[in-house]
C-alpha cells in the first residue's frame, strides 16, 4: 500500500529513531521519501512485528512477575519458621521490595533512553536472576530483608520500559491490546508459578536445601538464562530493526509519522517538559486511578496462596487451586484489551471475600476478584494521553511508580491475626478499588470536557496568516510551532478516552 505523504509531523517517537543520523528531515518531513513502499501490506507488517516483540518481552514479564510474587508460593513450605521471622518481618520483607520498585523506576527509563533496549533490559534481567537465586541462600531475616530491596530494584525498570519500548512501534490506537497481551504474562505466572512451586516443591532435602529454598534457586536461574539470550532477541527501535527490510522500516516510520503524536525530531531535554509532567493534572489523576488497581493486584497477587490455604486447604492444593484463577483472569485481560473499555468489577469478588464464612464461596469469590483486577491494568491510557517525549516519559514513570508503591500497603493489609478469612485486608482492597473507580469516572469526564472545548475552538491559537485563535492560547508562527510548542495542549490533539 501507498502512505500518505501529507502528515506534516513527526510522532514522538521519532525522538527515539535516532534523528540525529539524519534520515528524519529536521523540520519533521516524511521519513526516506525517496523510498517506494507501495508494495508493502501494512497489516500484515504489523503482524510480523507483533510475532517479532511480543511473545518474548511477554515471556520476560512472567518471568518478573513470578520473581516478585514466588515469595507468597514459598511462604507456604515453612520458609517463615526455617528462617525464624515473624509475621511482621516477612511484611517487612514484601514492603521494602516494592520501596526500591518505586525509587529506581523513573532513573531506569532515563538510562533506557541513553543504552538500548536490548542491553539496558537484558542487563536488569542478568542482575534480578542473580539477586532472586541468592535470595533462595539466605539463612536468617537481614539475608533476605537486603535480597528483597536488591530484587526490587533491578526489576524496577522492565515494565515502564517496555511500555515505553512498545510505544516506540505501534501507534496510539493500536497500544491497549498491545500493552493488554503484554500484560496479561503477569495472569500466566500466576497459575505457572502455582504449578512450578508445586513441582519444585518435591526438591525439598535435596542438597540440603528446603523446598522454598530451591523455589527461588530455580527461579532465579530460568531468569538468568533468559537475560543472557535476550541480548541477541530484543530489537532496539524501528530504524534499527535488521528483521525488517528498508521500505518495512519506513513504513513503520511513516504510521508514527501519521499518528496524533507530534513532537519535533531531536526534541532537547529542557526542564519545562519536566516541569509539565510535574504539574499538570493529567498526571495526578491518572495516579490515583493506578494506586486503586494496583494495590488490589498486588494484594491478590501475593496473598491468593495465603487465602486459599487458610479456607481449609493444604499447601500443595493451595498452590494447584491458584492456576484456574489466574487462567480466567488470562482471558479476562485479553478480552478487555481487545474490546478497548474498562468493563471487569474486582468489587463484587471483594464484597463476597468479606462476608463470606464458606471456603466454596470464598474460592469463588477470588474468580470474580481476578477477573475484574487484571483487566483494569491500562498503563496506556496515560501514555496515550501524553505527547512529548521527555513529558510522556516522566509522567508516565510517576504513575507507574506511585502505582507500584502501593504494593507497600498492600504487603501489609493480610495480617496473620486475621486468619483465615482476613476481613481488614479485604476492606481495604475494597476501598482502594472504590477510590479508583472515581478517579477513573473523573479523569474520563475531564478529558471528555476538554475534548468538547478544542471541538468548539475555545482552545485555538493564533496563528500568523490565518484567521481566528484566542491571544490567551498562544500566538505561532505556523501549526507545526503550535504543535511542538504546546504538545498535548495544542487544539488539534484529541485526548482518548
Amino acid at each position: 500500500m501507498t502512505l500518505s505523504s501529507s502528515s506534516p509531523s513527526i510522532s514522538e517517537k521519532g525522538d527515539v529513531l535516532h534523528v540525529e543520523d539524519g534520515k528524519v528531515a529536521a523540520e519533521a518531513g516524511l521519513y526516506n521519501p525517496h523510498i517506494d513502499v507501495s508494495g508493502i501490506d501494512e497489516r500484515a507488517l504489523m503482524r510480523k512485528v507483533d510475532l517479532r516483540t511480543l511473545p518474548w518481552l511477554s515471556f520476560l514479564y512472567l518471568l518478573c512477575f513470578l520473581d516478585r510474587t514466588s515469595i507468597g508460593n514459598a511462604k507456604l513450605y515453612n520458609m517463615e519458621a526455617e528462617l525464624g521471622i515473624t509475621d511482621s518481618q516477612y511484611l517487612i520483607c514484601l514492603t521494602i521490595f516494592f520501596t526500591s520498585y518505586a525509587i529506581f523506576e523513573v532513573p531506569s527509563n532515563i538510562v533506557l533512553k541513553r543504552l538500548k533496549p536490548s542491553v539496558w533490559l537484558s542487563l536488569l534481567m542478568v542482575l534480578w536472576g542473580i539477586m532472586m537465586t541468592v535470595q533462595g541462600l539466605v539463612h536468617n531475616y537481614s539475608g533476605l530483608l537486603v535480597m528483597r530491596w536488591m530484587l526490587g530494584a533491578f526489576e524496577a525498570g522492565l515494565f515502564p520500559g517496555v511500555t515505553y519500548y512498545l510505544s516506540c512501534w505501534y501507534k496510539r490506537s493500536e497500544f491497549g491490546i498491545r500493552a493488554a497481551i503484554f500484560f496479561s504474562a503477569a495472569t500466566i505466572s500466576g497459575a505457572f508459578g502455582g504449578l512450578l512451586a508445586v513441582a519444585i516443591a518435591k526438591m525439598n532435602g535435596i542438597g540440603g536445601k528446603p523446598a522454598w529454598s530451591w523455589i527461588f534457586i530455580i527461579e532465579g536461574l530460568i531468569t538468568i538464562a533468559a537475560g543472557a539470550v535476550s541480548y541477541w532477541i530484543i530489537v532496539d527501535f524501528p530504524d534499527t530493526a535488521t528483521f525488517l527490510t528498508e521500505a518495512e522500516r519506513t513504513v513503520v516510520i511513516r504510521r508514527l509519522q501519521g499518528d496524533a503524536q507530534f513532537s519535533a525530531a531531536g526534541e532537547k531535554m529542557q526542564w519545562r517538559h519536566i516541569r509539565k509532567a510535574l504539574t499538570e493534572w493529567k498526571t495526578y489523576i491518572a495516579m490515583i486511578v493506578y494506586a486503586g488497581i494496583d494495590m488490589p493486584l498486588y494484594a491478590f497477587a501475593l496473598f491468593l496462596p495465603s487465602i486459599i490455604k487458610h479456607v481449609r486447604y493444604s499447601a500443595t492444593r493451595a498452590n494447584l487451586l491458584t492456576v484456574p484463577v489466574y487462567a480466567l483472569a488470562c482471558i479476562s485481560t485479553c478480552l478487555v484489551g481487545f474490546l478497548a473499555d474498562r468493563y471487569g468489577n474486582p468489587a463484587v469478588g471483594y464484597i463476597i471475600l468479606i462476608v463470606s464464612r464458606n471456603a466454596a464461596l470464598s474460592y469463588f469469590a477470588v474468580f470474580l476478584a481476578a477477573s475484574g483486577i487484571y483487566p483494569c491494568i491500562r498503563d496506556a491510557w496515560m501514555s496515550n494521553n501524553s505527547e512529548g517525549t521527555y513529558k510522556r516519559s516522566v509522567a508516565l514513570a510517576m504513575v507507574i511508580s506511585w502505582g507500584n508503591l502501593q504494593g507497600a500497603v498492600s504487603s501489609n493489609v493480610y495480617r496473620a491475626n486475621q486468619t483465615p478469612w482476613y476481613p481488614l485486608g479485604h476492606e481495604l482492597v475494597l476501598m482502594y478499588i472504590g477510590t479508583g473507580l472515581i478517579a477513573t469516572i473523573t479523569f474520563r469526564f475531564l478529558l471528555k470536557r476538554e475534548n468538547a472545548r478544542r471541538d468548539r475552538g475555545e482552545r485555538d491559537e493564533i496563528i500568523e496568516g490565518r484567521e481566528g485563535g484566542f491571544e490567551v492560547n498562544g500566538r505561532f508562527a505556523s501549526v507545526e510551532d503550535a504543535k511542538r510548542e504546546k504538545g498535548d495542549e495544542w487544539s488539534g490533539y484529541r485526548y482518548t478516552l
